[in-house]
């Protein structure tokens, strides 16, 4: 499996379609770089990633707005096309399997992390893992296994 992971800003606000009866979710994700080029001059470079996140759980596109920072995580797809020209050209896009909200350009604070579960019906039965407080830790805080 070949897994590509992105940091960016979206380009424009979540589209939320149904595509044979399934949500998908689609973003655009700027990913820029800056660097100096041979002659000490400062140069940007933006790459685009195109996204689409299939899952049930739309709620989460009222946060993909145009701005907010995003870490996406997923399966790569590279496309070729003509363009209307004549030139070739290419796109990158990523299939989505994880989404985490980092921040919109008016917030410094991290946001929410947001995965597609790979059992969904274990996910809605509403099982959760008891975490145990510290004074239930038993194990000795300074016997390190290192």
């Amino acid at each position: 499996m070949i897994k590509m992971q992105v940091i960016g800003r979206l380009g424009k606000d979540c589209v939320v379609n149904t595509v044979n009866g399934k949500n998908v979710m689609n973003f655009t994700v700027a990913h820029s770089e800056k660097y100096k080029d041979s002659q000490g001059t400062l140069q940007e470079k933006t790459i685009w990633v195109d996204c689409a996140y299939w899952s049930d759980r739309t709620a989460l596109a009222q946060y993909l707005t145009k701005g907010t920072q995003v870490f996406a995580e997923g399966q790569p797809e590279a496309r070729s096309f003509q363009r209307n020209d004549g030139t070739p050209g290419s796109s990158l896009s990523l299939r989505v399997r994880e989404v985490q909200l980092l921040g919109s350009k008016n917030e410094n604070s991290g946001g929410s992390s947001y995965q597609q579960p790979s059992n969904a019906s274990s996910a809605l039965s509403g099982n959760t893992s008891h975490v145990p407080s510290p004074s239930e830790i038993t194990e000795p805080v300074d016997d390190l296994p290192f």
